[in-house]
């Protein structure tokens, strides 16, 4: 009978928070194409119907924020956060994975008050039943606590990442930390871009 390490299991953690976040960012990606459909309808309307479906900057708004709030924590998984490397890419690999290090601590104690914030602007709009000053009257406990939701999950996420790294960074794996959260290397950047590409051709011949 094997026991799993706290390495192993934050391993699995991660992997499992991955896949959670993968499916979310494709509904994330779909809330906004339906909003875009829905912007597009309401535009036609207007034009030949001169009767305009209402609510299209409304709910294309909630839609930005909620598939926003959700798509971050793949986006973070991904590294694909934007870093300034000008001096970072010279730096002794010691020194620059502690500094991923810090920046990944930088953005979880940021996150974490933006997502109090938010859990705060939801719970007062459900204390107060607000509404949207619109046609539609949303409730907009609603759109915010689905956007609260999100954030709620980069935190999680966030914090599976933090753990893992500063154990990476305390046993002295330095490659660990920077596969966690380290700026892609160029390399790594041409494989997810080549990856991209063969998708795209594989479509293309699909079609």
């Amino acid at each position: 009978m094997t026991t799993s390490t706290p390495t192993s299991l934050l391993g699995r953690l991660l992997n499992g928070a991955t896949t959670l976040s993968r499916i979310a960012i494709w509904i994330a990606g779909g809330l906004t194409l339906l909003s875009a459909i829905y912007i597009t309808l309401d535009v036609l309307s207007r034009k030949f119907l001169n009767s305009p479906l209402g609510g299209s900057d409304e709910l294309s708004g909630y839609a930005f924020a909620i598939s926003v709030s959700w798509a971050l924590s793949f986006a973070t998984l991904d590294r694909a956060n934007i870093r300034i490397d000008a001096i970072y890419q010279h730096l002794p690999v010691r020194i620059a994975a502690f500094l991923d290090w810090v920046a990944l601590v930088a953005l979880a104690v940021f996150i974490v008050y933006l997502t109090r914030y938010a859990a705060e602007v939801a719970g007062m709009s459900w204390e107060s039943q607000s509404t949207a000053n619109t046609i539609l009257g949303t409730p907009l406990w609603i759109p915010q606590t689905l956007w609260a939701a999100g954030l709620v999950w980069l935190c999680v996420v966030l914090a599976l990442m933090l753990i893992r790294a500063s154990l990476a960074l305390v046993t002295g794996n330095m490659a660990e930390v920077q596969r966690i959260c380290g700026i892609r290397t160029t390399k790594e950047e041409a494989s997810a871009e080549a990856e991209s590409g063969k998708r795209l051709v594989q479509m293309e011949q699909q079609s």
